[in-house]
Parts: C-alpha cells; structure tokens; sequence
C-alpha cells in the first residue's frame, strides 16, 4: 500500500484555507463550508469527517477566553450588567465564526495527514 505524502505543514494551510495535499486549490466554497474536491489536484474532500469537531474544540476554547476576560472585568471594574453584554455576546460570535473556518480547515488537514478519510482503512 502506497503512503500518503505528508503535504504541507496543516496549520500554515488551515491560516491559508487552502487543500491539504497541493495546498494550491482552495478549500472553502463559503465561509465554512468545503468545496466538494480540490480545483488543482482533485482530492476528494466529501472522503474526510470534520464533524463537530470543530465545533467541540471552539467551546472549551471560546468560552474560556471570554469567561476569563469577563471575570477578569467584573473583579477589576464592575461595569453594569450590559456593558458584559455589549462586550461578551459579539467577542463570542466573532471569535466562534473565525476560528470556525481555521479549526475546520485544521482537522481536515490533519485527517489527511494521518490517512484517516472516510473509506481509507
């Protein structure tokens, strides 16, 4: 059984959204959602599952960040309630959306990486 070739390094790739083998063709058709197979090289993305996982990954992650940032607020300032609210509830969208695109593009990079698609046993 031929190995696959590492490819590219997978978190440089997954800043740049590009495909984890040629890193030439682009990874995305939207914001968050893959193309069905690479313009340049034609790696199949349908054959990987990123899952939830991403998703996983940015609410231990997010939430953290923002709980510490406003524990760290309300013990050093005690704003009212909707300064939090005017701070935390937009931080939290747009950390979860950004990072959303880098962490999916991240997994399917490492799932290349480790020959685990879908189908490659």
């Amino acid at each position: 059984m031929a190995s696959t070739p590492p490819g590219p390094a997978p978190v440089a790739n997954a800043l740049r959204g590009r495909c984890p083998r040629c890193a030439q063709g682009k990874l995305f058709r939207t914001f968050i959602v893959f193309r069905p197979k690479c313009s340049a090289c034609d790696l199949d993305y349908r054959a990987f599952n990123v899952g939830d996982g991403a998703a996983t990954f940015l609410i231990l992650i997010v939430g953290a960040i923002v709980t510490g940032l406003a524990m760290w607020l309300e013990l050093t300032r005690s704003p009212a309630w909707y300064v939090h609210v005017a701070l935390w509830v937009p931080l939290t969208i747009v950390l979860t959306v950004i990072l959303m695109r880098v962490a999916k593009a991240l997994l399917i990079a490492l799932e290349y990486r480790h020959e685990a698609r879908l189908g490659h046993l």
